[in-house]
């Protein structure tokens, strides 16, 4: 049978039908013809999978992000980054991947990061001499911070999957996105230097204590939903609901940028969003049972311990498995079918659950910006209205400088437990 769903899921994708359908069709019609399992286990099972308490703040956080979005809270950022490092050559640049790194903090979502901010940034690189490619290349590879950073939505889909805590990956989350920005912001700065782009960046900066003011409301978000949940006041879930009652305080009391007239298209785009997620966990559920149900993940186990003699040669074989998935296949379909897969492998193998779900959602990031399924590639071409092959030649060095960062995470965890350690 599980040949059959996998063949069937394969000739799916490569048609084009959505995730969601795909994986749902694949896995009735295993159970329909190649089991004797009843076809009321479809609806069963799927409900099954999204009657989880935890996967409530999904929604809530698409929302809260589509909110401060609206809100007028990206101009905000990008003027305080540009006071942060905007004065040195290649400043835009860096600011571009400051303010990603900050509004990741937000959003929680890096589809949302792109247009919120390449909306803005992208014009602002061009009008300074920068080519339109490279400018492309920097939004799409920044706005990955969105997934690690917490509060980030494929963190809580990996939480919910493995049954690992969504407190614990989230505070992991901190160092390898720190880490991340730290080598886009050194690369994008170098990468100005030696090609003379951004000598003009300096101009126009509002000094940093007048960005810091109008900006400190916005700043203050993660602030209140991070210190929220590891001070006890609230959890998870309940911190992805404080920060949609935020976002609408901010929106419409306090900057006073959003009317009741724009609440219907933010909810509708919100429901768009999240509905489309929430499919793919329900029918991702569904065939992640199949999957336990026929011993392959047991299977899996056994042979990957009698061909890896150490965790570090298994962890570099999962590292360029889900580099080559994560350039096909949506993040969070991949997340929720492979992760209940390789994570009791991974334990076997002695590597702490929260270390291997921050590797796996930084690996699949990278998906996130290379070709041919990138999302956040496709947004900032659609943003920066160029094709994506032109931009396919200024990706390299971003790659190249995000999988380095990969292979740190990797092999010294400390880089992802130092903080969770500290605190639990």
């Amino acid at each position: 049978m599980n040949i059959v769903i996998a063949t069937v899921l394969v000739v799916l994708f490569a048609a084009s039908v959505p995730v969601a359908v795909s994986i749902g069709l694949a896995s009735a019609t295993g159970i329909a013809f190649f089991s004797n399992l009843p076809l009321l286990l479809v609806p069963q099972r799927i409900f099954v999978g999204i009657d989880s308490f935890p996967l409530m703040a999904v929604p809530f956080f698409i929302l809260a992000g589509n909110l401060m979005s609206a809100g007028g809270v990206s101009a905000r950022l990008v003027s305080f980054s540009k006071s942060l490092v905007g004065r040195m050559q290649g400043g835009l640049a860096g600011t571009c991947v400051v303010t990603c790194m900050i509004f990741a903090a937000v959003s929680g979502s890096s589809v949302a990061t792109t247009f919120a901010i390449g909306a803005i940034l992208i014009p602002a690189m061009v009008r300074h001499g920068y080519p339109v490619p490279m400018a492309a290349s920097i939004q799409a590879s920044s706005a990955e911070l969105g997934v690690i950073i917490p509060p980030s939505v494929p963190l809580i889909l990996f939480g919910v999957s493995t049954e690992t805590s969504v407190g614990q990956l989230f505070i992991a989350g901190f160092g390898p996105g720190l880490l991340i920005a730290t080598a886009l912001i050194v690369m994008v700065l170098i990468w100005c230097r030696v090609k003379g782009y951004g000598k003009e960046d300096g101009k126009e900066c509002d000094p940093i204590l007048q960005s810091f003011q109008r900006a400190f409301l916005a700043l203050l978000m993660p602030v209140i939903i991070i210190g929220g949940i590891y001070g006890g006041i609230f959890t998870p879930t309940e911190a992805s609901a404080v920060a949609v009652v935020y976002g609408l305080l901010l929106g419409m009391v306090v900057y006073r940028t959003i009317r009741f007239s724009d609440l219907p298209a933010i909810f509708r785009q919100s429901v768009v969003s999240a509905g489309s997620v929430m499919l793919i966990i329900a029918t991702a559920a569904l065939f992640s049972f199949l999957i336990s149900r026929s011993g392959l993940p047991n299977h899996i186990g056994e042979w990957a311990q009698e061909t890896f003699s150490h965790r570090y040669s298994f962890l570099l074989a999962i590292n360029l498995l889900l580099f080559v998935i994560g350039m096909f296949l949506e993040t969070s379909a991949a997340i929720l079918v492979l992760a209940p897969i390789l994570t009791p492998i991974a334990v076997a193998f002695g590597v702490d659950p929260v270390h291997f779900g921050i590797i796996v959602v930084v690996n699949l990031a990278l998906g996130m910006f290379t070709p041919p399924l990138g999302v956040n590639l496709f947004a900032a071409c659609q943003v920066a209205n160029i094709p994506v092959d032109r931009v396919i030649g200024s990706l390299s060095l971003p790659v190249a400088v995000v999988f380095g960062c990969l292979m740190l995470i990797t092999y010294l965890p400390p880089i992802t437990l130092f903080l969770r350690d500290a605190l639990y």
